[in-house]
Parts: structure tokens; sequence; C-alpha cells
């Protein structure tokens, strides 16, 4: 599995890279701008993410519209359905008008932090992931 995770807080990337590491390739980016470009570089390279983890307050770009973004890159490479990849949402804004924007734009799961590993774990698990059988 090719993980993408987006986050500009130190502490909460690394959280999220000790959650994920039992399961393949992890890779960072800092900020929107950053994981725009990572996404489109692996998705032009032909080693797609499987699943992107994407914080919503970052700078250079927010997680709503990198979301949009990515789900364009996907559309203009001819991705879809199960071939695109699963995006989760990792965010301490809980409030519906960011979950409604975020589902509206094709996220697959929406977490607020701080993460729970068992509640991340069942998300993976339900996206087709083996986390669900990991704790």
């Amino acid at each position: 599995m090719r993980v993408l995770v987006v986050e500009d807080d130190l502490t909460s990337r690394l959280i999220m890279q000790r959650y994920l590491s039992p399961y393949g390739e992890n890779n960072v980016a800092v900020d929107g701008k950053e994981a725009v470009e990572a996404f489109q570089h692996a998705t032009e390279e032909n080693q797609p993410y499987d699943l992107v983890c994407l914080d919503i307050l970052m700078p250079e770009m927010d997680g709503q519209e990198v979301l949009k973004r990515i789900r364009e890159i996907e559309e203009e490479a001819g991705s879809r359905g199960l071939d695109r990849a699963k995006v989760i949402m990792t965010t301490a804004l809980g409030d519906r008008k960011n979950i409604m924007g975020a589902f509206r734009e094709q996220c697959d799961g929406y977490l607020v932090k701080p993460i729970d590993k068992k509640k991340f774990l069942e998300l993976l698990g339900s996206l087709g992931f083996p986390g669900e059988s990991r704790s």
C-alpha cells in the first residue's frame, strides 16, 4: 500500500506515520501545494497512492482544495471508481460545513483530531485496507 500523509503539524504527522508504517510505503507532504505535486508526480509515474490522509488547515492550499485537485488529477488520468485513491480527512475541524464539503468533494472518510487509533484502523478496514485486524 502506498500512502501520502499530508499534515503540517509534526506531531500529528509522526502519529499518522506510526499508525500506517505496518501497511506499506509512507510519504509525507507538509503543505497543500506539496501534496498536489506529490500526488501528480506519483500518478504520472504510474505509482499512484492507495491512501491519502489529508489535514484541512494547512499553508499554501487547504485540504478541501487539495482533495478537489486530487480528484481532478485522477479524472484527467482516467482513474474512476475503485481505481481512485481513498482519501481520509484527518482534521481538527468537526463542523458540519467542513464535513459536508469534504464528502461533496468525494472524500472516503473523515476523522476529527486527536485521531483515535482504533477508529482509524476500523475506518481503514471499512475501506478495504487491512486496518481492522491490527490494533
